[in-house]
């Protein structure tokens, strides 16, 4: 009786183990997010897009990070102290920060992520970042070694940064992907493969499983995440829809759970059938047109203010866009924090039809005879610019200037501007990843060849630059950051055109998702219902 009792009972057990398995996998909290393109690099230090940003907000997570309304809250840090100067910050690490293979963060992972980003072999686009810190500048530029970073660790958990000045968004700017740590065993080990799967070791509340272009970027909850009991969503797959109209398909069908950014041709369907699964909010960031300023054709500023008077904004935003854009005649958007008011271009209020006849006396000026000048319009993929750029060409028709208009795919659009293209006009966007001026306006100082589109160098905007750079007293910086503003809309190197507003799909089983002016939801704080 024995034998058969004991097989019983180890049948018993074998039925208790699949019913547990099977139900253990059917519990598993799968989130599919539309994303609005593949990423060019899974290296956080060298990555420049939206994108790319909210991947790398599920698989790092630095000193402090936003929370689910975009409010800085402790991350690896779990607390700080700034010196009475504002130039030392001492940051306290958690103890039980941990990467995903186990291994404890500590303050030197951060030591060698800075020094990484700032040597000039890494060529890194947002480098400029940290430029804040002491001789961050001048390693970038390969005047001094890395070591000589204003970075230090203390210990395993404490981590001093030094600043050249007071900088009072610098808690804000430690929140995006360049303010992250690495994991210096794995990246030494690797090399340029630790972003692989399977290579790649993370701090964040996710860690990399798979990575299929044009198809997914599959995330598994990180178990040696800090929060890991707090994360609610055990799988996030991103998926890219460069065709937004592909993304609401997709979610109409269930497929996924939300949208990053919508088709605007279906604006008025979304809004009758959507419901509050549509999300719109104000959103911290300028559509615009970089213009190559070398190109001889365009190097006169009084051409690229006629092409800059020609537009109407208006028709753009509520027509091509459906209301979910914002006409703009500024670069830095309205409500920034730490500035005042905007500089503005001085036709804003002006008819259009008035703008038309001031940009022809304009082109005139400049010797530009009427049907002479040809422009190629240059946009990446996706509905909303084609039709952006077709818009365009029809108005530049009504100044005598003529156009062509050139498709590129997203993921090499952003690399070929930032790797000095052969563009006359191309379009671009800009988020801001903390609310002050300086976010928007550094894109332009003559050294930023990163996201200097236009290539425009200036003697004396590059001075206003680092005058501002140098000035403590709020309302002084703020004055100064406006003329540097008001010399780029003089000189339109590049031409705003729209404010953006943040447009999303979320389902109503997706919780925990607030509509916020940076547009961030990190996967962590979020529920999905099954």
């Amino acid at each position: 009786m024995r034998p058969l009792m004991k097989a019983a009972l180890l049948s018993t057990a074998i039925v208790l183990c699949v019913a547990y398995a099977v139900t253990s996998a059917s519990a598993e909290i799968v989130y599919n997010r539309g994303n609005d393109t593949d990423p060019t690099t899974l290296d956080h230090q060298k990555t420049s897009t939206v994108a790319e940003g909210n991947l790398m907000r599920d698989l790092y997570e630095g000193l402090v990070v936003q929370d689910a309304a975009a409010k800085i809250v402790p991350g690896v840090a779990e607390s700080w102290t700034v010196s009475d100067d504002g130039l030392v910050y001492t940051f306290k690490l958690r103890q039980d920060a941990k990467w995903s293979n186990g291994d404890p963060v500590k303050a030197s992972d951060f030591v060698f992520a800075y020094q990484r980003i700032q040597k000039p072999e890494t060529a890194a686009p947002y480098a400029n970042m940290l430029f804040p810190m002491v001789n961050a500048e001048a390693i970038n530029k390969g005047e001094k070694q890395a070591t000589e970073l204003g970075v230090k660790a203390i210990d395993d958990h404490t981590l001093e940064i030094t600043l050249t000045s007071p900088t009072p968004y610098f808690l804000e700017l430690l929140t995006h992907q360049t303010g992250y740590p690495l994991h210096q065993a794995s990246v030494e080990k690797f090399g340029d493969d630790f972003t692989r799967p399977g290579n790649m070791v993370t701090n964040g509340a996710y860690m990399l499983e798979a990575f299929t272009p044009n198809d997914k970027i599959a995330m598994r909850k990180n178990p040696h995440f800090h929060d890991a009991a707090n994360v609610q969503i055990d799988v996030v797959n991103f998926i890219p829809f460069e065709d937004r109209a592909t993304c609401l398909r997709r979610f109409e069908a269930g497929e996924v759970q939300s949208c990053s950014d919508l088709d605007n041709q279906q604006m008025d369907y979304m809004k009758a059938n959507l419901g509050d699964q549509l999300r719109i909010a104000p959103y911290l960031g300028t559509y615009y047109l970089p213009v190559k300023v070398k190109k001889e054709k365009l190097a006169d500023p009084r051409v690229r203010q006629a092409i800059s008077m020609a537009i109407d904004r208006d028709f753009l935003a509520n027509q091509i866009w459906r209301g979910s854009m914002l006409p703009a005649y500024s670069f830095v958007p309205p409500g920034i924090g730490n500035y005042g008011e905007n500089a503005v271009l001085p036709y804003a209020k002006d008819d259009i039809l008035d703008r038309e006849d001031a940009a022809k006396a304009l082109l005139a000026e400049a010797g530009v005879a009427e049907g002479s000048l040809t422009v190629e319009l240059r946009h990446n993929t996706g509905e909303n610019h084609k039709n952006t750029m077709t818009a365009l060409s029809d108005m530049l028709k009504n100044i005598g200037i003529s156009s062509t208009i050139v498709e590129m795919e997203g993921t090499g659009y952003f690399d070929y501007m930032k790797q000095d293209g052969d563009f006359d006009i191309t379009r671009a966007g800009w988020i801001g990843d903390y609310s002050d001026p300086q976010n928007f306006l550094f894109l332009f100082e003559s050294q930023n060849l990163g996201f200097n589109y236009p290539r425009w160098a200036n003697p004396e905007y590059d001075a206003l630059m680092q005058k501002a750079a140098q000035t403590i007293d709020i309302d002084e910086r703020a004055a100064v950051l406006k003329q540097a503003e008001e010399l780029l809309l003089k000189e339109m190197p590049i031409i705003p055109i729209m404010y953006y507003s943040s447009g999303s799909l979320v389902s109503d089983k997706l919780k925990g998702w607030e509509d916020n002016v940076m547009n961030v939801h990190g996967t962590r704080w979020l529920s999905l219902a099954q």
